[in-house]
């Protein structure tokens, strides 16, 4: 969660780094889901650090930009939602409960639902870091996903997986694998904090 401009300035380089980019900043035209995740961030950020009234008007209208940002790509995501390195391979419709909690460096596809136990409106996934979400999968109740899983196009995830790193896939999912997300993302984070670990030593 974004807790300060430092946490907001990492969360947009993590994510610009998950997302592929070589530029630093978006285009005007060909880049809507970075757009939209930079206005996620920017959303979180006055959301989380500037509760002042006097940010109350600014926080508003870049909520409705957002709102209407989202409609357009066919995204409902709200904010606090996932860590840093988040990438959204291409519009489309994603549906994620608020309550849920993803980690760093996840890759999401289109046609995904993260949502809760049949009757609660709380009981959501968590989700952890380094997780590949794959085309279509159905990911819902009060359960928990290990950090480096990779889940199948189509799968239907309704129970925990605590092993990391490996291969879940089906209807209802099981493992599948060993080999888990390594080489289907870029693990955004890792490659800052590895970049800032060779500076302080210079």
């Amino acid at each position: 969660m974004i807790k300060s401009k430092r946490d907001y300035k990492y969360y947009l380089e993590a994510d610009r780094i998950g997302l592929g980019k070589k530029r630093k900043k978006p285009m005007i035209f060909f880049d809507e889901v970075w757009v939209f995740e930079r206005l996620l961030r920017k959303v979180e950020y006055y959301k989380n650090c500037k509760k002042s009234k006097f940010y109350l008007p600014y926080y508003y209208y870049l909520y409705l930009k957002f709102h209407l940002l989202s409609t357009f790509l066919g995204f409902h995501i709200k904010p606090n939602v996932f860590g840093p390195g988040l990438s959204i391979s291409h519009p489309g419709t994603i549906t994620v409960n608020e309550n849920a909690k993803v980690g760093a460096n996840c890759r999401i596809h289109v046609c995904t639902s993260i949502g809760t136990k049949a009757g609660y409106s709380d009981l959501a996934p968590t989700i952890g870091n380094n997780v590949y979400i794959g085309p279509g999968a159905k990911i819902f109740g009060d359960i928990k996903i290990a950090d480096g899983i990779a889940i199948g196009a189509n799968s239907v995830v309704n129970r925990s997986f605590t092993e990391p790193n490996i291969g879940i896939a089906g209807v209802p999912a099981k493992k599948v694998n060993d080999k888990g997300s390594k080489d289907l993302i870029l693990r955004a984070t890792e490659i800052l904090d590895n970049e800032s670990k060779n500076t302080d030593n210079l």
